[in-house]
């Protein structure tokens, strides 16, 4: 397997769709990046407000599809999608029929996790599954004060109008250990438009704490193997729900809590790209 410092020079070998392909699904324009997988090929899913370019990395070690979710990067954002875990995860089930894709490994990050709601529902299809740092589909969960702030009917709307440029990188500073990199921030600045703070506070607003449980009821369904990561300073989902989600896991799963990492630990931590590839790989 390459190494972490071949990672730049994968890219530049890898096919031209690489840099993204787009159709039109059910109307909605959808974009994503792939490259080939040797065995089942890998979903990324990412979280808020950021995109498919997350998984350029881990695409380049060991293939698979990374689509820009509805309501963020370079996919549609109308205003009549269903931002909800279950419109999203009827998202993901349409979009594996578009590509082709019948069994397939799956990666969470983030809200990313309303892939979850495709894994509870079709668990056969799962040969693998990685959650890292995802949104506690858990009892106990309380959202943080920004997202709590933009659960909140009008008041959510001023906060999110404010999230200007400037106070996008200030809020940025304690996302991870490190400061994230720049191509990260220029990648989630350069979308963060009306449509997707609107599909944030959509979706954010249809999940109540006792809805984020409830959306969880059917984990143990998932009886592939896993991968649970959590950076342990990570602020926004406190990395107890990492046990939380490997306990609630139907199959074997591995616990792996990184205590020099924060909210996207494969960015304070590269060398984890390799170790969820090779997790994915062992499978093949």
């Amino acid at each position: 397997m390459p190494t972490v410092e071949e990672h730049q020079a994968a890219l530049d070998r890898v096919p031209a769709n690489f840099d993204g392909e787009r159709a039109e699904l059910d109307g909605l324009p959808v974009f994503w990046r792939s490259a080939p997988s040797a065995g089942l090929p890998t979903l990324y899913l990412h979280g808020a407000p950021t995109n498919a370019d997350d998984w350029t990395p881990f695409l380049a070690l060991g293939g698979g599809l990374a689509p820009d979710l509805p309501g963020f990067g370079r996919s549609g954002k109308p205003n009549g999608f269903d931002y909800s875990f279950a419109g999203y995860g009827r998202f993901v089930e349409r979009f594996l029929d578009m590509v082709g894709v019948d069994r397939l490994n799956l990666l969470v990050h983030g809200l990313g996790a309303v892939g979850l709601a495709f894994a509870q529902r079709f668990p056969d299809r799962i040969g693998r599954l990685a959650v890292v740092d995802a949104v506690p589909l858990l009892p106990g969960y309380e959202w943080n004060r920004l997202a709590a702030t933009w659960r909140r009917p009008l008041v959510g709307e001023v906060a999110m109008g404010a999230m200007t440029d400037r106070v996008v990188r200030r809020v940025s500073r304690d996302v991870n250990v490190h400061p994230l990199p720049e191509e990260h921030l220029r990648s989630v600045l350069d979308h963060f438009d009306y449509g997707t703070q609107r599909a944030i506070i959509k979706l954010l607003r249809t999940l109540p704490p006792e809805a984020l449980a409830a959306a969880g009821a059917d984990l143990g369904e998932i009886d592939a193997p896993a991968l649970v990561v959590w950076g342990e300073r990570d602020p926004y989902f406190p990395s107890s729900f990492a046990a939380g989600y490997a306990d609630a896991l139907g199959g074997e799963t591995e616990l792996l809590v990184l205590p020099d990492a924060g909210h996207y630990p494969w960015l304070d931590r590269p060398d984890l790209v390799e170790q969820v590839v090779g997790f994915f790989e062992a499978g093949s």
